[in-house]
């Protein structure tokens, strides 16, 4: 049985110390540039690859980065997503090791093992 939660309302959330905040990384179903049809990996074997996110909030201490910026962190190295809402509606946000992100981008970067679909 699966654990189903509502969204938790918040406003002026604010990352401590050195910390990343993260929304909209992707774990759904893909298609290849090629038409292979890749299934979710969360959770799976397959999974194991860095993923790209957006950064939400980020703590005092934290220079590296900037709000809205986007991140492929390494794989495994976020906590497990929190359902909130804010004024913009409903997101899952993480937490990512701020030692582990591997690269930055200003704009949204589109995963290379993927089409331009999404299932």
């Amino acid at each position: 049985m699966k654990f189903q939660y509502e969204a938790t309302k918040v406003s002026g959330l604010r990352a401590l110390g050195d910390n990343i905040i993260v929304c909209d990384m992707s774990f759904d179903m893909r298609i290849t540039q090629s038409g292979l049809i890749l299934p979710s990996d969360d959770m799976k074997n397959s999974g194991i690859r860095p993923r790209w996110a957006k950064v939400y909030a980020l703590g005092p201490e934290q220079d590296s980065v900037k709000v809205g910026q986007y991140v492929l962190i390494a794989h495994g190295r976020w906590t497990r997503g929190i359902k909130i809402e804010d004024s913009e509606g409903v997101k899952t946000i993480r937490r990512v090791d701020p030692n582990d992100i591997l690269l930055i981008s200003d704009e949204p970067v589109q995963d290379d093992t993927m089409g331009e679909k999404v299932i």
